[in-house]
């Protein structure tokens, strides 16, 4: 059975946006041993899931990113293939309202949440991710959904905002399976579901 992976920035105290969805207090210069890891995570991955909410603003900047690679900063030209990756790899974006969507790659999931992502982990294929936004995220943990947990702690408190803990009916036991610091001060932390 393929595994649901999570990747999210998070700040120390736990949040993986301010109040309104800020993104502000992320550290945005990454190292090349973070994107090296990151790269090397999405090479076992075929399927991007995304709630609804944070599709368009993830699939427009990505697409962005891959239309002005030739526009010599340096910065587009390093994200070029990440990017191209990221819109190349199909999405299911899961919603309760749209019926239909102009996103390249990507078909939308109305049913039930957990039905939904069974029925794609149980298809043949690589492992699959998701990035949110934070209520579809806390939906995924709150159903056990999640397999894997790569927190990418970044080195900052923001006190409050958007959590993807909250509403747990009960205590998660997950197994911390790796740990590293990047040269950016991000702290990875990888996590399974405790048998």
């Amino acid at each position: 059975m393929r595994k649901l992976k999570l990747q999210v920035q998070i700040s120390i105290d736990g949040f993986v946006g301010g109040p309104n969805g800020e993104l502000d207090w992320m550290t945005w210069n990454w190292s090349d041993d973070i994107k090296k890891y990151v790269n090397d995570l999405h090479s076992n991955l075929d399927t991007i899931l995304l709630g609804r909410k944070m599709t368009d603003g993830f699939i427009t900047h990505w697409a962005s990113v891959v239309d002005k690679h030739d526009e010599s900063t340096k910065e587009l030209k390093e994200n070029y293939e990440f990017a191209k990756k990221m819109i190349d790899t199909p999405k299911v974006v899961f919603t309760k309202t749209l019926t239909s969507h102009n996103w390249i790659n990507t078909i939308l999931a109305n049913g039930d949440l957990a039905e939904e992502v069974n029925k794609l982990k149980a298809q043949k294929g690589k492992d699959i991710i998701v990035y949110g936004g934070a209520g579809f995220v806390s939906s995924l943990i709150k159903n056990n959904l999640i397999d894997e947990y790569n927190l990418f702690i970044n080195p900052t408190a923001i006190g409050k905002g958007l959590a993807i803990f909250k509403g747990l009916d009960s205590k998660k036991n997950l197994l911390l399976s790796e740990s590293r610091t990047f040269e950016c001060g991000i702290v990875l932390n990888k996590y399974v579901v405790k048998q």
